[in-house]
């Protein structure tokens, strides 16, 4: 017992991850991310948003949507399948996203985060972990997708293309969890985590190309989606899936994806460190 109670890390929790070598680091995310892990498989329903949102959105931009709006494409339902889904896909990576960020502030108010602090391992790992096991739950979301979006037509014409957009999708969530990891250490509750998330999500999913066009959007909204990286994820994720120009959506969202995490990384962990 009172070899918990004396350990550095407690009065020394700044300097914590200098003292700890790489082996250690991912040593101590290997075990975070198995607990992690285990607390999903003893709490089944925290999957039920990555099983069912899929299946939900598929069904209701397809069928309620599809119609109206694959004959603006030109190719009717159908088209309008090939169309959403590879946005879908985008969709999937932003939206949760927002779940990382929801569950830290969840662990800081029941008080696990305060054990893992007081606790000689590296603030580091226990991020990583998160974010690993949020992206567990996003690449078993996209595969209920893509088991959907075969059932209501989709034809995937690039099985490679799939799996790089997938990849491309899982790069641009890890940027945008570690935004939803600054906002569960400074908001203070998983109620407001979840309000600001819902702030940010909305503009930039249907201020972009991922349900339809933006040709018909006015001139200002054309403008705004030019620079959303929802935009030019679905993009070049239809470029892989389905064909067409890739290159300059992509290179664009691994700049944004590089740019977020360079930023939001860094001050994710040093907020961390330093909540009180």
């Amino acid at each position: 017992m009172s070899a918990v109670t004396t350990t550095p890390a407690v009065t020394a929790p700044g300097t914590a991850d200098a003292r700890i070598p790489l082996r250690g680091h991912l040593r101590h995310t290997g075990a975070l991310i198995r607990r992690n892990l285990l607390w999903i498989r003893q709490d089944p329903e925290s999957m039920f948003d990555a099983l069912l949102m899929p299946v939900v959105f598929t069904l209701l931009f397809v069928y309620v949507f599809g119609g109206s709006i694959g004959q603006a494409l030109g190719g009717g339902q159908a088209g309008y399948v090939q169309y959403v889904i590879p946005g879908m896909i985008a969709m999937m990576s932003m939206t949760l996203s927002q779940g990382v960020g929801t569950g830290f502030s969840q662990d800081f108010n029941s008080g696990v985060m305060d054990r893992f602090r007081s606790l000689p391992i590296g603030r580091g790992s226990v991020l990583f972990a998160k974010i690993s096991v949020e992206l567990v739950r996003m690449l078993f979301a996209t595969a209920v997708l893509m088991v959907v979006a075969v059932l209501v037509g989709f034809h995937i014409t690039h099985w490679a293309g799939l799996f790089a957009a997938v990849g491309l999708s899982a790069v641009f969530a890890s940027s945008i969890m570690w935004v939803f990891l600054t906002l569960g250490v400074i908001l203070k509750s998983a109620q407001s985590v979840q309000a600001m998330g819902f702030l940010v999500l909305f503009p930039l999913q249907f201020g972009s190309s991922i349900f339809a066009p933006t040709q018909s959007m006015p001139g200002w909204l054309q403008a705004f989606t030019d620079y959303n990286p929802l935009s030019t994820l679905a993009d070049a994720a239809r470029g892989l899936m389905i064909g067409g120009p890739v290159a300059h959506d992509l290179w664009i969202t691994l700049g944004w994806s590089v740019a977020i995490t360079a930023v939001a990384a860094p001050y994710a962990v040093y907020k961390f460190r330093t909540k009180s």
